[in-house]
């Protein structure tokens, strides 16, 4: 991503370096048609602008975002008429990438962040679609390949209104993604702005995660999938920066009814009172209660929407956005805005990652709230 408030000499040199690190000075003058000695001193304010950090004039640019778990291939079948059980649905089929951590990888992407992904697939023709769909967006160098396994799939069967029916999940090949294979990406996490972790991630994975990011001051957020992996989360969640789920995964975990407002706040309460910082627990169509450690608990209506087509992905985006917006610097409410705002484009499309996201792109959709 190219700085802001660069001079115009100045971002001619940084482009010519992005494009050529060991270019020498002797050929930006000559591409640039400036003397050598203004090479040499638009590099020295680069440098002090700590835009080049020396030699071979390495660019700064932002710390990466490190995302961990599933990658896989969403199969999606829309119903063209009304589900019935027990019979043969007339439908319409798509597959893409898909899986909760690299949806949020490739949305951070698309909002400028510096995602890297670690998870687990095989070397197969599933994973030939994911690493084509994600490699514009995401750092992809931290994938565990095993030959002898399939890549992770999903696979859901959606309503005429573009509601989930059912859905299944074939991920096992992320038990995979266990702490050895974390500690092999030390540098990755140890540079990293945040660590998100998905809850198709070992449980012991998610607190070695917890344990050294906290030891190192990273923040660290744990999205949840599902309703049977809620038991991957760690007995010990103090310290957790973020904790992203839903009503019915948490009236699960907690053993509670949440079926009015009052008990989507208990719920909140909940999680804050296990040592979580900041809490999101949406309710599709209801938006999201968002509390945080020491602060107010607040609802927050989900857009108002003409039509839905297909509410694969509105999850993933709604916590990539507030992440994104969070580590942007924006306040609590904002991020939660950013969210809502993404998950109401995500819903307007059948593709799982609003395919023209972009911060922009966002902040039009301030008519939505």
């Amino acid at each position: 991503m190219l700085p802001n408030k660069l001079t115009d000499r100045e971002r001619q040199v940084y482009e010519q370096i992005a494009n050529n690190p060991y270019i020498s000075q002797h050929d930006l003058s000559q591409i640039l048609a400036l003397s050598r000695s203004t090479v040499a001193n638009v590099i020295s304010q680069l440098v002090q602008k700590n835009i080049l950090l020396g030699r071979a004039y390495v660019l700064n640019h932002s710390r990466p975002v490190l995302c961990i778990g599933a990658a896989n291939v969403d199969r999606k079948y829309h119903c063209l008429e009304r589900f019935d059980y027990k019979t043969s649905n007339p439908v319409r089929s798509t597959a893409s990438a898909g899986g909760v951590a690299r949806n949020i990888a490739e949305n951070l992407g698309r909002l400028g962040n510096r995602p890297t992904l670690i998870t687990a697939a095989g070397r197969d023709a599933d994973w030939e679609i994911i690493a084509r769909a994600s490699a514009e967006y995401i750092i992809m160098d931290g994938v565990l390949h095993l030959p002898d396994r399939n890549t992770g799939t999903y696979t859901a069967v959606l309503d005429e209104h573009g509601e989930m029916t059912m859905a299944f999940a074939d991920m096992a090949i992320y038990d995979a993604v266990l702490p050895e294979e974390i500690r092999r990406h030390e540098k990755k996490w140890k540079q990293a702005e945040c660590v998100i972790a998905d809850l198709n991630c070992p449980q012991e994975t998610l607190a070695f995660l917890l344990k050294e990011a906290a030891a190192d001051h990273t923040p660290v957020a744990f999205i949840t999938v599902s309703i049977p992996k809620m038991k991957r989360l760690p007995s010990d969640i103090s310290g957790l920066t973020w904790l992203m789920t839903n009503v019915e995964e948490s009236a699960a975990h907690f053993d509670i009814p949440i079926q009015n407002e009052a008990q989507w706040k208990d719920a909140v309460e909940h999680w804050l009172a296990c040592g979580v910082r900041y809490v999101t627990v949406t309710w599709g169509k209801r938006g999201v209660m968002v509390g945080e450690s020491g602060g107010s608990i607040r609802h927050y209506p989900a857009p108002a929407l003409d039509t839905t087509v297909d509410v694969t992905g509105a999850g993933d985006a709604f916590s990539a956005a507030v992440l994104h917006a969070w580590l942007d610097g924006s306040p609590l409410s904002e991020a939660v805005h950013a969210g809502l705002k993404s998950a109401a484009l995500c819903v307007q499309t059948t593709a799982t990652v609003h395919s023209d996201l972009t911060t922009h792109l966002l902040k039009k959709q301030e008519e939505f709230l």
